[in-house]
């Protein structure tokens, strides 16, 4: 369905012939196309085969009424209403704005008057389009800027930007499995992958060492957390807002023996313990410069154990009952590393972390 015309579409809707024909001779001298019907039923099947920019509806007609059709096109269309009507005792310019409308005329009306309204409609459109495109122009280029941002800190990984775009996806997936709001999940595809920016702070030779980390080079990595909430704090921005969130709460454990403030349960905002889950898996299921990646079946495992301890039990359980769409998006984003269950081994690293099956 599209818009056959360049000009502006315009939809008439009245049971009276002779408003119709006044209309018709009134706009047959505008650049606007113009089409009739006699009731709303006859409107939306129109509708129904035509983009149209202004639906100029009546109130009182046979079949379906112009306030019922008004909620109808503003619920399924793009279209914006203009209502006209004599019965201005009945309805009250509130109420009829309140259905939707974007204006009222009240009848008798001039024709010059219904063009004016008919053009400021659209010049209304008109802007709020270009207000829609510029504010999708200026949030790609703010998300833009917090990817570089979020890239910088993780340059030094050989897994550079995959394992971020991967955690922004497990985490929007999982929010969505978990019934959060639409703008919870859009705010967490954008912050969850700002979790670790404060290890820009960390020294490359901690960070990327392949042995056992000593106790103080543990208590250094772990200020990561708050080096990434101090780069993201008081921000007015809702994403940064989440990201400073995440930033200081991924490394939580549900039992309150994570990190950096020993948070317990759901004390814990929720973006943090979704992180958790999705970034310990990440880590399970990829190479580090300290381990190869290992098995599906034995991140599996892994994760499972750690129900109640170190992630909330009710988004494991979604997670893990989800288990196969997560090794998925994992093997379609960044290279392919399913580790050799036969050949597996713990990392040094882990076995002093208390990995184990």
């Amino acid at each position: 369905m599209k818009n056959q015309s360049s000009n502006p579409c315009i939809l008439i809707v009245d049971d009276e012939p002779m408003i119709r024909d006044l209309l018709e001779n009134t706009l047959v001298s505008t650049d606007f196309s113009s089409f009739f019907a006699e009731n709303g039923k006859q409107a939306l099947d129109k509708m129904s085969k035509r983009l149209f920019d202004v639906v100029v509806t009546d109130i009182d007609m046979p079949i379906m009424d112009g306030i019922e059709l008004a909620k109808r096109v503003r619920a399924d269309y793009s279209a914006d209403v203009i209502v006209m009507t004599g019965q201005i005792q009945k309805y009250q310019y509130d109420e009829i704005i309140s259905i939707g409308a974007s204006d009222f005329v009240e009848k008798p009306f001039s024709p010059r008057e219904m063009i004016l309204r008919i053009r400021r409609v659209l010049q209304e459109r008109e802007l709020k389009k270009e207000t829609e495109k510029a504010h999708r122009e200026l949030k790609r280029s703010y998300i833009d800027s917090i990817h570089r941002l979020v890239m910088a800190s993780e340059f030094k990984d050989e897994d550079t930007g995959d394992h971020i775009v991967r955690i922004g996806e497990y985490c929007t997936r999982l929010a969505g499995l978990l019934g959060l709001s639409d703008e919870f999940i859009d705010t967490i595809h954008y912050s969850a992958p700002m979790h670790d920016i404060g290890k820009i702070g960390i020294p490359d030779k901690i960070l990327l060492k392949p042995a056992k980390l000593t106790a103080e080079e543990f208590e250094i990595i772990k200020t990561h957390t708050t080096i990434g909430a101090k780069l993201l704090s008081k921000s007015r921005s809702k994403i940064l807002q989440m990201a400073h969130e995440i930033a200081l709460s991924h490394h939580e454990k549900f039992n309150g023996n994570g990190y950096p403030r020993q948070l317990k349960e759901e004390d814990i905002p929720i973006s943090g313990r979704i992180v958790a889950i999705a970034d310990t898996f990440d880590a399970l299921t990829s190479k580090r410069p300290y381990k190869d990646p290992y098995p599906p079946e034995v991140t599996f495992d892994i994760l499972k154990k750690e129900r109640g301890q170190h992630f909330d039990p009710d988004i494991l359980d979604c997670f893990i009952n989800n288990f196969d769409l997560f090794i998925k998006i994992r093997g379609q984003i960044g290279p392919s590393e399913n580790g050799d269950g036969h050949n597996f081994m713990f990392s040094e690293r882990d076995r002093v972390n208390g990995l184990k099956l």
